[in-house]
């Protein structure tokens, strides 16, 4: 039995005030996305509310516990500063608040990159993360309003950004995010 208590008294000593706010709207977020895709409403709500759990954490101590998350993390994630925080988190997960779900812990590995062929609570969760009411950039207004009409082409609209952004840094692009794009566009082609 998960304890929220516990979660909520960990989520506010281990992250800053603006981080535990995100992960409170980006768990309230999940839970009115799961209710419109009628999807189980509990795992939403757990897996939107812990998704950034390790994310205030240094880097080495993400690092450490992502080479302890029983999910495959890949060479090229322990590279990439911002996306390290989601298989850590993961970790956390699991071996702090017991979470034994493994739909949630795939929901919450891969909620910063995407992945190829994902599942509705991982659309979810990274699109809860997206469009959370604190969230500011060009496109959001436009997800916000699509992921509620049509999951799979907020989706794309999301990676899309993503996409842009970490290349106009100039920064590293998972292959992740671009595997989560093509199967996403080849699944609305399909449709």
């Amino acid at each position: 039995m998960i304890d929220y208590c516990v979660i909520n008294d960990y989520l506010q000593k281990n992250l800053s005030q603006d981080k535990y706010l995100h992960s409170i709207n980006v768990s309230n977020e999940a839970v009115k996305l799961a209710a419109y895709y009628n999807y189980d409403i509990s795992k939403a709500k757990l897996g939107g509310l812990i998704h950034d759990c390790a994310k205030d954490f240094c880097i080495e101590k993400q690092k450490q516990f992502a080479r302890n998350c029983d999910l495959f993390v890949d060479d090229l994630t322990y590279m990439v500063p911002e996306i390290i925080h989601a298989p850590a988190s993961a970790y956390i997960s699991k071996d702090i608040f017991g979470v034994t779900d493994i739909d949630i812990l795939s929901a919450i590995r891969y909620h910063a990159t995407g992945k190829a062929n994902m599942s509705l609570i991982e659309k979810i969760i990274y699109i809860a993360d997206i469009i959370e009411p604190e969230r500011d950039f060009k496109e959001v207004e436009k997800i916000r309003e699509m992921a509620y009409s049509n999951l799979d082409e907020a989706l794309l609209l999301a990676l899309n950004s993503a996409i842009i952004y970490i290349m106009e840094k100039n920064s590293i692009l998972h292959p992740d995010t671009v595997n989560a794009r093509n199967c996403v566009l080849d699944s609305i082609k399909l449709k």
